[in-house]
């Protein structure tokens, strides 16, 4: 008779060689590819928050983060409502090594009169349920947590709180529906005096099945029931979760795919045998997916078919019998067993007599066909779905191909001859570039409930020392108070003529006393000398209506054998570089003036006079320290005996941030340096300067305030690893606020909590990497990039592995939040500083609001994401009567010292007496 060219099934004659198309059952895999977009379309809708509300497929948020690890363990209970059956559970979770649970269960009924009766006798029947378990497992004396299996659609706001949509399945209970089943359940639990259980989870089934084989299978990320009901769930990017705040890490989501269809995106593909079933249904257009799936309606779907056959005389001689005509006569397990491989035709003719059909040969053989193309419409659809899914997972993943792991359970997938052949194969067409395996749950929706408990349990306990861990790095603002005000105590300390010596904020005069007016021109050279590399610069500047700066300028490399050598070798190095520069544009000859910036602290005792005080950043040439910096620059421009330069000015690169946002904004008298280094300069009041002579006017102060704290005064916010990282800086003790607030030590700062946090456990499965051993492997960059709003999990994951870190999603969530709060705390206590400036400037100006602006420059500053922002946020809290402008600078260290250096000879050619009064 041949096969039908739909399912493969032997036809019969009457089929006229399949050519009835298989009533409308037939789907081809260009329709079901269309299937599997609709769905994809539907799971967006459900995702977003403007059009869940009216979305058909609810993709409802489970709250469930993370899949098993392993570390694992415990003992816990679960309760299992949804199927025929209420099962309790006990499981024991250990993690010996051998990482193992144990399941004990006991079977309940769930009676009509239950399942369609009233709220409260439901949940007292849970309960009662739920004590005689832990009778007969002598548990009535411990305190027990319990994960709540309940398989119907539930809005959650939180892992232990759901409240339910719709009854699906057989079940009607009146006064549930828009109530929380778990706070039901704690009420129903609390008449048993003699039970101590806590209720931590309320869980899907299909979530359950998807955690019970994440424990043995760590790649499964999708759970799929095939049963009564179908269902499937899958772990969702935060960052496309509209309906749940924050976008960081995975959770899994409950499609609820049941209701697919539901506003009418299958209507075209719905038959009037769906139809009718439909109608005579419980919830007649609700679940409309399900009815076309789940073995629920399977049976029922091929009676309705067989009904309208037999009345159309091509079954049966036309005879209809009573059975034939009565609903759910014909039930999943008949049309499993009328498919069968071998006995599939002689079960055939058995379940038609039972149902007084009285069936020829091709009679069955006719009715075998219908079961087969029935179900296999069933696997097809489902296979359309998961495929779309699938694709879900692997766009999120930006992978071409992927490698998953599908925890299913349900008795249509389980227990059917055919089904999961033809779903795996069928899937295999439609998704190419996925290779999916598929791993039976055992006991999902029981186990599954005490792992998801079991989880919960785990990332509480984790997120408790966590939180202990970065918890020193969250300043109140009461703390960023006492900051600010020890600051002020501190500068004012520094300005005492007593104070010269002692003071820990050294308040270095620069003699820099006037800002640029737009008169000056020329050419003038630059050095920059303040990192790792080093700069020289030609400036050209041009005064008057066309007023601009041009700049040339080449970088050099200094060497970590000449930053840490001698003074003699470094000063070489550099006057080494000023002559390849000075070859390089032609200008040799030129005796052009010279301005120096020096970041590091320098004592002056005029604009071209600068005794380094110490060396930061690393530096640590010898015999440089209470030495004349700019004698020592021109020793070796004497020593190489090549060309002359005119040294006017000794400038740090913070007086040189001010001075470039002055020349554009006449109101900025303060200048920031958030970067490698932190420092602060700004304009002070010549009466309030001791150690400079003279009443009249002002003169720029560089505080070099990165030695705030040396003294001890902030001590009670240092955290352990802030004196980790310290002790194994090049200077100890030293430095000891920029080293909480600059760019050279944060990333040192959040490797010494990494290390902690993977000695806790917490991190890396606990295994510390040979990499993460290393100093200094952890830039200030890599905060910036793992710490980018645009930079998925994904993403800071690859950060991770380029540090030779091989990190799971949750330890990059937990990762980030280490930066966050390290970088967070960073840029309060650097706005607690600046508010303490900015405080003296409006009550020295005896001011009620002081507007001014402050130039900024600094890698830390430009490039965070977030420090900017934050920074100013916390100026604004603990200076609230200061209006502020914040300038980026462009080029301070470069363009500042060359406008120092041409405002100094602007005034030394009107006035060559006050060179130093600049």
């Amino acid at each position: 008779a041949g096969r039908c060219h739909c399912c493969q099934a032997p036809s019969s004659g009457f089929w006229k060689g399949g050519s009835w198309d298989c009533l409308g059952l037939r789907l081809s895999d260009d329709v079901l590819q269309d299937v599997a977009a609709r769905f994809q379309a539907e799971m967006l809708k459900g995702l977003a928050r403007d059009t869940n509300p009216t979305a058909a497929v609810k993709m409802l948020p489970s709250f469930v983060r993370s899949l098993p690890d392993g570390s694992e363990k415990g003992e816990f209970l679960a309760v299992d409502l949804g199927g025929s059956q209420l099962r309790a559970h006990r499981v024991r979770v250990s993690d010996d090594g051998k990482q193992s649970s144990q399941l004990e269960s006991k079977f309940y009924p769930t009676p009509k009169e239950v399942t369609q009766g009233n709220g409260a006798e439901l949940f007292d029947y849970i309960a009662d349920c739920l004590s005689d378990f832990m009778d007969t497992r002598n548990l009535k004396q411990k305190k027990v947590p319990l994960g709540f299996t309940f398989s119907f659609p539930c809005k959650q706001t939180k892992l232990d709180e759901g409240v339910l949509l719709e009854w699906t399945k057989h079940f009607r209970v009146r006064g549930v529906q828009g109530t929380d089943v778990v706070s039901s359940l704690h009420r129903a639990l609390q008449k048993h005096q003699d039970i101590d259980v806590d209720v931590l989870a309320l869980v899907n089934d299909t979530v359950g099945t998807m955690m019970t084989c994440g424990y043995d299978d760590p790649r499964c990320e999708v759970g799929l029931i095939i049963g009564t009901g179908t269902n499937a769930c899958y772990m969702e990017e935060m960052r496309h979760i509209s309906l749940v705040e924050g976008d960081e890490g995975r959770m899994c989501i409950n499609t609820e795919w049941g209701a697919f269809g539901d506003d009418g995106a299958l209507d075209d593909l719905r038959t009037e045998f769906d139809r009718e079933l439909d109608l005579g249904s419980l919830n007649p257009g609700k679940q409309l997916f399900e009815k076309m799936i789940s073995s629920l309606y399977l049976g029922e779907l091929v009676r309705l078919i067989l009904l309208k056959m037999t009345k159309e005389g091509l079954l049966f001689n036309g005879k209809v019998s009573a059975a034939l005509l009565t609903k759910g006569k014909i039930e999943m397990k008949h049309v499993s067993a009328m498919e069968k491989y071998k006995e599939g035709l002689s079960n055939t003719r058995e379940i038609l007599t039972e149902l007084k059909l009285f069936p020829s040969e091709e009679d069955c053989v006719a009715v075998q066909h219908v079961c087969t193309i029935v179900s296999f419409r069933s696997a097809n659809l489902c296979a359309a779905t998961l495929a779309a899914i699938l694709t879900r997972l692997r766009d999120n993943k930006k992978l071409l191909r992927m490698r998953t792991t599908v925890g299913i359970d349900g008795g249509l997938y389980k227990t059917h001859p055919r089904y999961a052949q033809r779903l795996h194969k069928v899937l295999r067409r439609l998704v190419p570039t996925c290779d999916v395996r598929f791993v039976l749950s055992r006991s999902g929706s029981g186990r599954g409930a005490a792992m998801v408990t079991a989880v919960a349990l785990r990332l509480a306990a984790q997120r408790r020392r966590l939180d202990a861990a970065l918890a020193p790095f969250l300043l109140p603002p009461s703390t960023l108070q006492q900051v600010r005000d020890s600051m002020r105590a501190e500068l004012e300390y520094g300005l005492k003529r007593e104070a010269q010596g002692q003071a820990t904020v050294k308040m270095l005069p620069t003699y820099v006393r006037g800002m640029p007016d737009g008169t000056e021109k020329g050419k003038f050279l630059a050095l920059d000398l303040g990192g790792t590399n080093f700069r020289v610069l030609l400036v050209k500047i041009k005064s008057g209506r066309r007023r601009s700066v041009q700049m040339y300028n080449k970088i050099f490399a200094i060497p970590l054998e000449i930053m840490q050598g001698t003074g003699e070798e470094l000063f070489d190095h550099i006057v080494q570089c000023i002559a390849d520069f000075l070859d390089y544009m032609g200008i040799k000859g030129a005796r052009l003036p010279l301005g120096f910036t020096f970041s590091f602290p320098c004592r002056q005792t005029s604009i071209d006079k600068g005794t380094l005080v110490g060396w930061t950043k690393g530096f640590k040439a010898t015999d440089c320290e209470g030495e004349d910096v700019v004698d020592m620059l021109r020793e070796a421009i004497r020593r190489r005996n090549e060309f002359d330069l005119d040294i006017v000015a000794v400038v740090n690169d913070t007086v040189g941030t001010m001075m470039t946002c002055g020349y554009e904004d006449p109101n900025c008298e303060i200048g920031l340096i958030a970067g490698t280094g932190t420092n602060v300069c700004y304009m002070e009041d010549m009466k309030n300067i001791e150690t400079v002579e003279g009443n009249e006017g002002k003169m720029c102060i560089n505080t070099e305030w990165g030695a705030f704290g040396d003294n001890g005064c902030i001590d009670h916010i240092r955290t352990k690893y802030d004196r980790e990282v310290d002790e194994g800086s090049l200077n100890p003790g030293k430095q000891r606020y920029e080293k909480m607030t600059s760019g050279m030590y944060l990333g040192e700062i959040v490797r010494e909590i990494l290390i902690d946090l993977t000695k806790q456990g917490l991190l890396f499965r606990g295994h510390i990497s040979e990499s993460l051993r290393k100093r200094g492997i952890f830039e200030t960059k890599f905060l910036s990039q793992i710490e980018s709003d645009r930079l998925a999990l994904l993403q800071v994951r690859r950060v991770l592995q380029h540090l030779g870190l091989d990190s799971t999603c949750e330890d990059s969530i937990i990762v980030k939040e280490v930066c966050a709060a390290v970088s967070t705390r960073a840029a309060r206590l650097c706005g607690a500083g600046l508010a303490a400036v900015l405080e003296k400037r409006r009550q020295d100006r005896g001011v009620e609001r002081l507007q001014i602006t402050v130039g900024v420059d600094g890698t830390l500053y430009k490039l965070h994401p977030h420090f900017s922002r934050i920074l100013q946020e916390t100026v604004k809290e603990l200076a609230p009567q200061c209006d502020v402008t914040f300038m980026l600078s462009e080029d301070g260290s470069g363009k500042g010292a060359a406008l120092i250096t041409a405002v100094a000879k602007r005034l030394h050619n009107g006035d060559p007496e006050h060179l130093s009064d600049l």
